[in-house]
């Protein structure tokens, strides 16, 4: 379920049904691909939003509130993902329920994600915060593209956000959009 926020944001929290690109009945079964927006880039940055998309095109997100000591704020950051601090702070979950659901939901899986290094940091800061431990595994994404696969990957991603007419830079929007286009790339390069 989604509901909007000031300013244009929307707040999505749950596990909710996606419109998934038609695909063939023999289709590949995608992966649990992760994608998460952060307060911005570098040391300091923390987690904001995490979201996924599941193999049978639900997807879930949830906005996480700050704790005490995550400070940096990146305007730049905030033009791109259109998620102000006010709005965490107000809509956010705490880092305890969010680890909870994302243990819950993806425990003994092995998910996805295309910025594997900052993702990989910012998921160890939510687990730290939380005093939790992922029951899940995250891996890096390009390691599921062959190398003609990796070499359409730009031109594919594009296309699939152009026919999903994805606007919104957010965690599980950008989810679907690089599971749909793994799902493409399966089916067209192998």
């Amino acid at each position: 379920m989604s509901g909007d926020l000031p300013g244009g944001a929307a707040l999505c929290c749950g596990m909710v049904p996606t419109q998934a690109l038609p695909e063939p009945p023999d289709a590949w079964l995608a992966p649990v691909v992760l994608d998460m927006e952060a307060s911005g880039f570098g040391r300091d940055s923390y987690p904001i939003e995490v979201g996924f998309a599941m193999p049978d095109g639900r997807l879930y997100c949830s906005l996480i509130r700050p704790v005490t000591g995550w400070t940096h704020w990146d305007p730049a950051a905030e033009a791109l993902h259109h998620i102000s601090r006010v709005n965490l702070l107000r809509h956010g979950r705490d880092p305890t329920t969010v680890c909870q659901q994302l243990n819950h939901q993806l425990h003994g899986m092995t998910v996805y994600s295309d910025g594997w290094a900052n993702d990989y940091s910012w998921l160890g800061k939510l687990f730290d915060a939380a005093g939790r431990v992922p029951s899940f595994r995250l891996d890096n994404l390009r390691g599921l593209l062959s190398e003609r696969q990796a070499d359409h990957w730009h031109a594919t991603k594009q296309q699939v956000a152009n026919e999903l007419h994805s606007k919104r830079h957010r965690a599980s929007a950008d989810a679907q959009v690089l599971q749909l286009t793994l799902r493409r790339l399966h089916q067209a390069c192998t």
